[in-house]
């Protein structure tokens, strides 16, 4: 008797369990088909939604496995990226599951002050996709973090700035390929000219050797009283010599500027007063444009490149006998 009503409740929970279970799977049978039928509808709008903070493949792992892999990334250092596989979007997933979890949002605590510098380096180095993943991170993990609208401003401004940048560099490299193009013109021109001037003269000395008397030979004549000596004879005229070609132009093969305009300051640098200096290997075709160039160091890396470069490929120089490689430093200094 005792042995069968102990018994009791432990089979009693049993079958509730597995009507649980199955209610549960029926459910989620239910959701599952109800957004199939929508899909079509669905779509624009999921496309056009920004990318969420924590990957999709992150949201759906169970929580001993976000654990995990928030521990093994810890050990190999990926605190915030890549995307998708970092210990901050598995911390985050893991909170969403249990977020009373004490030791999940002290870690969170701990990767913040990282990811805020990440996203900031991001920013002046002009990458914001990554700064906006990392930004979505910072917004997830403390909605009223202090430095967000900050942050949100400065990359909406660089946003902003680099379009007008990239447009402006798009201008000056069609403007740089229209002056190179009329300058190929002028030289096919003057070479066209100079080869109808130098056949001008050769059919002028051709034709001033044909029309010149040949050299006059002495005849007999016979003897009479009023003979004249030989001497008041006129001597016999040579051919006039062709006119020899005025020389070629000595070109100098030393640089001589004639424009080196300077670089435009990143403003982004400029606001946060970072000076520093950036060491250009680039090469001077026989025209006196630079054909190439290329960093060599830079100090900080990555803050100055691309400004040093724009400015180094605008340089002009006087026209050279052959193309010349060079290196110079170029230094930035924030206005006070």
């Amino acid at each position: 008797m005792f042995s069968a009503n102990a018994s009791r409740p432990a089979w009693f929970r049993l079958s509730a369990i597995v009507l649980v279970a199955c209610a549960f799977a029926g459910c989620k049978k239910d959701q599952t088909d109800t957004p199939a039928a929508g899909t079509e509808q669905a779509a624009p709008a999921t496309e056009a939604a920004e990318q969420p903070a924590v990957a999709s493949e992150v949201e759906a792992m169970s929580a001993d496995e976000l654990r995990d892999a928030a521990g093994t990334a810890l050990r190999e250092q990926r605190l915030y990226a890549p995307g998708g596989s970092n210990a901050m979007e598995y911390y985050l997933a893991l909170r969403d599951k249990q977020p009373n979890d004490p030791a999940v949002a002290s870690a969170l605590t701990d990767l913040q002050p990282y990811a805020l510098i990440a996203t900031e380096q991001s920013i002046g180095r002009d990458d914001f996709d990554e700064a906006q993943r990392l930004y979505a991170l910072l917004e997830k993990t403390d909605p009223r973090h202090p430095a967000l609208p900050r942050l949100q401003k400065a990359i909406a401004d660089g946003r902003t700035e680099l379009a007008e940048r990239q447009q402006r560099e798009q201008l000056r490299a069609e403007e740089e390929a229209e002056r190179r193009a009329e300058m190929e013109r002028q030289r096919l021109a003057d070479q066209q000219r100079a080869q109808q001037e130098a056949a001008r003269r050769l059919e002028e000395e051709r034709a001033a050797q044909e029309a010149a008397p040949p050299p006059s030979t002495p005849q007999q004549r016979p003897a009479t009283a009023t003979t004249q000596p030989a001497a008041s004879q006129p001597a016999p005229q040579p051919a006039e010599q062709p006119a020899a070609p005025p020389p070629a132009p000595r070109v100098s093969n030393t640089l001589r500027p004639v424009s080196l305009p300077p670089p435009d300051y990143p403003r982004v640098a400029q606001r946060r007063g970072i000076a520093g200096s950036v060491e250009v290997e680039f090469t001077v075709g026989t025209d006196g444009t630079v054909t190439s160039s290329r960093v060599v160091s830079a100090s900080p890396p990555r803050t100055f490149d691309r400004a040093a470069l724009s400015a180094v490929d605008r340089w002009r120089f006087e026209p050279i006998g052959s193309p010349i490689t060079t290196r110079r430093t170029i230094e930035f200094k924030p206005a006070n």
